[in-house]
């Protein structure tokens, strides 16, 4: 196979990089003894520098070690219960790491797993002393009482009671899993993608020349969960590489996030497209100072090209879309970061990173490459790239071949190396023999001045196979019917691609990082 020459590579983005080899909190010990002072993160007003974050970090891993918490031992939920019961036994995990908020979830399966440590926190560890103390007078500070009892550690606790003195650990960066990430469930029961330190160190790297991040300058809005591997690597492990500012938003409201990038100047910004349609929304945006936002990357899902132009429009910013997905750490695309836009492709996932390649090969066989134009498979190779599904041996060998990741992804690319994503080869609706692509006709609907948020899936049909059938949610003080929607779409797509039913909705399922959860429509 001959790979794919991009052009357009951004000048300042070295094609090949040099990565430590080192283990993945090498990445913090490192920005600590360069910038032990800068501030690591900002939480509701309070600073938490490098050096003490270091500092509780390295007391929790002396108090973990106590009790005998071992390499690939701890997790940390935000599932219901049958997700957690299923993580913590396919994994093997003994500990686990609560928001006192969800322990209750925890509770009821605990016993039906192998837990044997469950270390319990909670919003108010890190607010402000006058925050704290206001909030739990007024009680608005988000709380569950968890009783003591045995396995049951409180994470303070822990890190008052110790000292920062971890025994050191043998660590092989290539082959030592850092993380089992698992997939977001969106296709079925979730497998664990076994992430090594290497690979995430190398996407964290990866991401530090993309962006041009200045060392001990930027700040990054965090409204992503850093569970999830998008928010993971794209923010905190990215930031903590570079020694920027974490600007940590633990549930996302349009107007904190407004309001957090003018109050500290915020220069970096990750999101979902759906983040970015309620931001554009908000009718008070353009009240806002957004002047210190240099890039915005939106990835996890298709990026509608109304809601980019949009929000440069509002903002002045620059918003691109970039690609990746659990199973390489997670990026692998994106589109040039260039103010002028000239490099920049609307609807396209953008070039390879450095020392990541992309093909795309026929959806049948999976060995015939394509050429420029043509539609089929895409699939990726790079030090990014995971070991494998942990325990899932036949499905690891459907997905890696000969080193290359097959990502379920179907799109094509042009002659200038730029990459698109029509849809996942699950998501495909084939009526009447045609496939038609969700996402073309989402990108459509957002062009309607009433649609805020658009999902389209395949109903079953007894004649066609399928129907395209569209959810809408319209916008604040916005109406729209369903035989006006549907003549938005005919009037710009062909006849076979048309939507035949259209349902409104008040929301639309999400998952923790916006994603539309296209399975719970099928199922409703």
């Amino acid at each position: 196979m001959q790979e794919v020459k991009p052009k357009n590579w951004p000048e300042y983005v070295p094609r090949t990089i040099d990565y430590p080899k080192i283990p993945l909190f090498g990445l913090l010990d490192s920005t600590t003894e360069r910038h032990p002072d800068v501030t690591a993160m900002l939480f509701q007003d309070n600073r938490i520098s490098y050096r003490e974050l270091k500092d509780h970090v390295d007391r929790l891993a002396t108090a973990l070690q106590e009790l005998g918490v071992a390499r690939g031992t701890a997790i940390s939920p935000l599932y219901r219960e049958r997700e957690v019961e299923h993580q913590l036994n396919d994994s093997g995990s003994e500990t686990l790491v609560v928001l006192d908020l969800l322990y209750p979830v925890v509770e009821k399966v605990k016993d039906r797993t192998g837990l044997k440590r469950v270390i319990v926190t909670g919003f108010k560890d890190y607010l402000p002393t006058m925050k704290r103390v206001l909030g739990s007078m007024l009680g608005k500070i988000p709380s569950h009482t968890v009783a003591r009892g045995e396995g049951i550690y409180f994470f303070q606790e822990l890190i008052k009671g110790h000292e920062p003195r971890p025994a050191p650990v043998e660590i092989d960066p290539l082959e030592d899993l850092a993380l089992l990430q698992y997939t977001g469930g969106t296709t079925g029961t979730p497998k664990g993608a076994m992430l090594t330190h290497h690979n995430l160190v190398s996407n964290a790297y990866m991401c530090n020349a993309w962006l041009n991040t200045s060392e001990a300058r930027e700040t990054h809005v965090n409204i992503l969960p850093l569970y999830h591997i998008y928010g993971m690597t794209v923010t905190m492990n990215n930031a903590i590489a570079s020694a920027g500012t974490l600007l940590l938003i633990p549930k996302f409201e349009a107007e904190d996030v407004l309001k957090g990038i003018q109050k500290y100047r915020a220069t970096l910004f990750s999101g979902v497209p759906t983040l970015y349609a309620m931001l554009i929304n908000h009718p008070d945006i353009s009240n806002y100072d957004l002047s210190s936002v240099k890039f915005c990357i939106s990835g996890a899902a298709p990026l509608p090209p109304e809601v980019q132009r949009r929000f440069m429009e509002l903002t002045g910013g620059v918003l691109v879309e970039g690609y990746g997905l659990t199973e390489s750490s997670p990026v692998t695309h994106a589109n040039p970061l260039d103010k002028t836009m000239k490099t920049v492709k609307i609807g396209s996932i953008g070039l390879t990173w450095p020392d990541t390649q992309a093909k795309i090969v026929d959806e049948e066989t999976g060995l015939r490459e394509l050429k420029a134009g043509e539609n089929g498979e895409l699939i990726v190779k790079g030090p990014q790239v995971m070991k494998g599904y942990w325990n899932r041996p036949e499905e690891t060998a459907d997905v890696l071949r000969n080193g290359w990741l097959y990502t379920g992804d179907l799109g094509r690319y042009d002659e200038d190396g730029y990459f698109y994503i029509a849809d996942r080869k699950k998501d495909l609706i084939k009526y009447k023999g045609y496939s038609v692509y969700p996402r073309e006709i989402e990108d459509v609907m957002y062009e309607h001045p009433g649609v805020k948020l658009c999902a389209v899936i395949g109903k079953p049909d007894d004649l066609s196979g399928e129907i395209p059938k569209a959810y809408v949610v319209c916008k604040d003080g916005a109406e729209a019917t369903e035989e006006e929607l549907i003549e938005f779409v005919r009037e710009r797509l062909a006849p076979y691609k048309r939507i035949r039913e259209v349902e409104f909705r008040d929301e639309l399922p999400l998952t923790p990082t916006g994603k539309v959860l296209r399975r719970s429509l099928r199922e409703s």
